[in-house]
């Protein structure tokens, strides 16, 4: 990816930025705006791992994700009391809830988040109040492929809307050539938002995929405001770093978000240090008023209330967060978990509310 993004048309610029990919052109590291300049050597926090989403629709769920994008699925995974009453400390789940727990993940794609489902056994509060793009909180998981057309029409012949059309259209590279760019922003269970994207013309997907051309998810999005205040909160206690800053006029009701014609917005790409996948993008709108839910973007309301991510220093991390200011959940406990094995494992959460899991694996 590089930094050229002054060639494209405002008309694509929502698709390009909200899916990480703000101007690719070719493949080598130098033009490449997204390419880490760190080492993974030095990271704090490494690449998302697990996207938590809370639901009492476990049929649609598997409908979506295992039918429809191709996910595998393990569960109900069976817990001990003590790893239930752990989960519950940790996520400050209320005494008289119940769950059952699903893992989701790419077979065959190591590197693909992993998606833990809580199956509550009764209603909680909905994270969103719809699936408008305007409203804060966690929008999207990000899911590459090599056919976005195909993936379309398999996840409406299901039963799945969506915010818009399917969009295709070329991306030039500095030679003057271009590539195609066709993906769609999916209305997911919970509210939540699926993204397909496909690059052609021989460029590499965003993220690994499997043998049947389905990757992800790759990366996760949220919609937020002060994003001053709340991208210090991922560099400053996690430790990641921001590849990709920008200021970007949306496509309006022609754009793959769907949002008022000259909606502007700033859009902030975070990685783990040296990490090529794994990542989030933040969304802050400069000239309209997002919309407020009426629930925290939390667990465990329902829809993705948490992200957990492998830490090298858990004990920094607590410290940094210390320091920060931030609200500490749980301090560092000792847990032996069905998604993530053996861990030392701390809850925090970021300026918005929204859970934050790190694990520092045993």
């Amino acid at each position: 990816m590089i930094s050229k993004c002054d060639f494209l048309p405002f008309g694509k610029l929502v698709a390009v930025a909200f899916l990480s990919i703000a101007c690719i052109c070719n493949a080598a590291a130098s033009n490449d705006a997204l390419a880490p300049k760190s080492k993974v050597e030095d990271a704090l926090a490494l690449p998302l791992h697990t996207a938590t989403i809370a639901t009492v629709s476990l049929q649609q769920s598997l409908l979506f994700y295992r039918d429809a994008l191709g996910l595998a699925v393990k569960g109900p995974i069976t817990l001990t009391d003590k790893q239930t009453a752990q989960q519950r400390q940790l996520w400050q789940l209320p005494k008289d809830l119940n769950w059952q727990t699903y893992h989701l993940f790419r077979k065959g794609v190591p590197e693909a988040i992993n998606i833990q489902l809580l199956v509550l056994d009764k209603a909680m509060p909905s994270i969103h109040d719809s699936w408008d793009s305007t409203e804060l909180g966690p929008f999207s998981l990000g899911f590459p492929n090599t056919d976005t057309i195909a993936l379309d029409k398999t996840i409406r012949d299901t039963g799945f809307g969506a915010l818009n059309a399917l969009e295709s259209y070329p991306i030039p590279r500095p030679d003057g050539s271009t590539y195609q760019i066709d993906e769609t922003i999916f209305n997911g269970p919970d509210f939540l938002h699926g993204v397909a994207i496909t690059r052609g013309g021989g460029m590499a997907q965003l993220g690994p995929i499997d043998g049947n051309g389905l990757g992800g998810p790759a990366y996760s999005a949220q919609i937020i405001e002060d994003s001053e205040q709340h991208l210090k909160f991922y560099t400053d206690v996690l430790g990641l770093e921001i590849r990709s800053d920008r200021e970007f006029k949306s496509a309006g009701d022609k754009g793959a978000m769907n949002l008022p014609n000259g909606t502007v917005f700033r859009f902030a790409i975070v990685y783990s240090k040296g990490a090529t996948t794994g990542h989030m993008l933040f969304v802050d709108f400069r000239n309209l008023k997002p919309k407020r839910p009426k629930n925290s973007p939390s667990l465990p309301n329902l829809g993705l209330g948490m992200w957990t991510y492998p830490v090298t220093d858990i004990k920094q991390v607590i410290t940094n967060a210390k320091q920060f200011g931030s609200d500490i959940v749980q301090m560092p406990i000792d847990v032996n978990s069905p998604i993530y094995g053996k861990a030392s494992v701390a809850t925090l959460r970021a300026p918005n509310g929204f859970l934050i899991e790190v694990f520092e694996a045993k």
